[in-house]
């Protein structure tokens, strides 16, 4: 074989290689160019805000200040362009829910019947519809629990009838996961259950005499993260989507809250009071293992997915 022929062979194998190579960072770079992992309520003295994390609590930006600096429960669209959370008004008797642009811009408030408690807003997996819990007390001095929908703009707002209960959130085959009411009865306790949109078919994953609330899917739908107080204090909790092998993660003499995964489902965020009686999030493997501080003086934690590259650059340039 000639010199000539054997150069251009190297040079071809030296080219293909070149190509994987970069072909392969480029894929991983893609895979792992998610600047942000949660979102969660940000308290500093007075003022109430909403911002993006990392998942090491190094990379912070805030998105907006909540209404009368109070609220937060914050929610990232599907499409990563929209948050949705709850603003407080009237001495904080009524809880609206908001959307606003996650450049921080078009804050728009889509619920506000007065003296109800809108709260913990969720996007579908198309963006389209957002579901929330509703608490409010009757003319008997009872507190009630509903479950809510809505067209993302706020508009065909309705009672999914049948279900009473809250902290809903969407399962990724479009059926709803929830706390039963409970958490305000005398005589029952909540329990975490699944229904489809419509109400029907309910399937209750925990029965026991103890306050199980405030579920969260996990990001392939397997697994769901709770809280419970069945161990004599609130902890977090993990289970099957099928209501076995529930698992307590924290171990804390202080309540923990606001469970929320982190995007590739290997951990569970959460939050803890500190001996200052104010909460910082942590994270824990979802096996109960490693648990670390991320962040201080920051409750209120949601998983996020997807944050649109165009806003990002917005909020980016607008808060330097």
């Amino acid at each position: 074989m000639s010199s000539k022929k054997i150069s251009g062979i190297k040079c071809l194998l030296f080219s293909i290689c070149f190509l994987s190579v970069t072909t392969g960072c480029q894929t991983n770079q893609k895979a792992t160019s998610q600047p942000y992992s949660i979102i969660y309520g940000f308290k500093e003295g007075d003022n109430k805000s909403i911002y993006l994390s990392d998942e090491q609590g190094k990379r912070r930006i805030k998105i907006i200040d909540v209404p009368n600096n109070a609220g937060g429960y914050p929610a990232v669209s599907p499409t990563g362009k929209q948050i949705a959370f709850y603003g407080k008004y009237d001495k904080r008797k009524t809880w609206s829910i908001h959307t606003a642009d996650i450049d921080g811009t078009n804050m728009r408030r889509l619920t506000n019947l007065k003296n109800a408690w809108d709260y913990g807003p969720a996007f579908s997996s198309d963006g389209k519809t957002i579901v929330f819990g509703r608490e409010y007390t009757d003319k008997n001095g009872d507190m009630q629990e509903g479950i809510w929908l809505m067209d993302s703009d706020g508009t065909e707002q309705h009672q999914i009838k049948g279900l009473a209960g809250g902290a809903p959130d969407f399962m990724p085959d479009g059926r709803l996961l929830f706390h039963s009411k409970g958490r305000f009865s005398k005589t029952a306790a909540a329990q975490i259950s699944i229904a489809n949109i419509d109400g029907s078919n309910v399937i209750q994953l925990t029965n026991d005499d103890t306050d199980n609330f405030n579920p969260k899917i996990s990001p392939d739908g397997t697994q769901i993260a709770y809280l419970s107080n069945r161990d004599g204090n609130q902890e977090v909790y993990v289970m099957n989507v099928d209501g076995s092998n529930q698992t307590r993660l924290t171990r804390n003499r202080i309540r923990d809250g606001d469970p929320a995964w982190s995007p590739d489902g290997s951990k569970v965020f959460f939050t803890s009071q500190n001996v200052f009686g104010i909460y910082d999030i942590y994270k824990v493997d979802k096996d109960g293992s490693s648990t670390e501080r991320v962040l201080i003086n920051a409750s209120q934690t949601a998983t996020v997915f997807h944050v649109d590259k165009h806003y990002l650059e917005r909020l980016t340039r607008a808060t330097q």
